[in-house]
């Protein structure tokens, strides 16, 4: 049995290279879901709300993110290749920053966050545009009667910019941001917050859309199932690993399947 129509999956990528994308309107095969990693057959519920990742997720800034890393990087003659900065991209700058260099002190992790935001905010953020499909994605989750939640941990400013980019002040009953929480993903923060946000839910009613290894491994320590998306330019199995029960090309694959969805389910 399928949890989508099966697509034949590529040639592992040479070291240093992001795996080819799939076809169009194609998802990864079930045998990611955790379902059938435990040898039994999928049993999805109705979700009743589902959060979802924004970077990389809904809209394609992760690359932007790169390049405004690379430049705060370079403010301190810090030189990270961007394969290297992008294996990091989801993480704030609280777990970014000491991944990469690993004596910093919080000076300088706040300094470093601030000049990444001098070039993205300015620069960057105005050159980023939705996935296609996104807002219809959204639409199609809010109207059946699933709450829509964005669980970003950007800047409030950004998310309230993205939330016009997507068209979708009617589509989201409530947003998260790097004010709500102490620390970024891979910490389960964003959907701790989240979760009140939605309560009296429970974490097994939610699920998360997201790009990134560090969302999947955030859901997860609040007992949330992830769909993970390929258009943050992870690696499959990196997302394989970190547990996705599913994992689609991006939200228009995801939208194109939806009634076979974890989501529709």
């Amino acid at each position: 049995m399928w949890c989508c129509r099966p697509a034949p999956l590529a040639a592992a990528p040479e070291r240093g290279r992001h795996p080819p994308v799939l076809p169009a309107r194609s998802c990864v095969e079930p045998r990611l879901c955790r379902h059938h990693l435990s040898g039994r057959e999928p049993s999805y519920v109705k979700y009743r709300a589902v959060f979802f990742d924004v970077d990389g997720t809904l809209v394609d800034s992760n690359d932007m993110h790169v390049l405004a890393w690379e430049e705060a990087f370079r403010s301190i003659e810090a030189d990270f290749d961007r394969a290297t900065i992008h294996g990091q991209i989801g993480k704030g700058k609280d777990m970014l920053v000491p991944t990469l260099i690993p004596d910093a002190d919080a000076d300088l992790i706040e300094k470093l966050g601030e000049a990444h935001g001098a070039v993205f905010k300015p620069d960057l953020l105005e050159q980023v545009r939705p996935f296609p499909g996104a807002h219809d994605l959204l639409a199609r989750v809010h109207a059946a009667g699933q709450t829509v939640v964005l669980a970003s941990s950007a800047s409030a400013e950004e998310v309230d910019h993205y939330l016009d980019l997507l068209d979708a002040r009617d589509l989201v009953q409530a947003t998260t941001s790097s004010g709500d929480v102490e620390h970024t993903k891979p910490a389960p923060d964003i959907f701790v917050a989240a979760l009140k946000k939605v309560a009296p839910l429970s974490a097994e009613e939610v699920l998360v859309v997201g790009d990134s290894p560090y969302d999947v491994e955030a859901a997860s320590k609040c007992g949330i199932a992830t769909i993970a998306l390929l258009s943050g330019k992870f690696p499959e199995e990196t997302l394989r690993e970190a547990g996705a029960i599913a994992i689609y090309n991006d939200v228009a694959a995801l939208l194109a399947e939806y009634d076979r969805s974890p989501l529709g389910r």
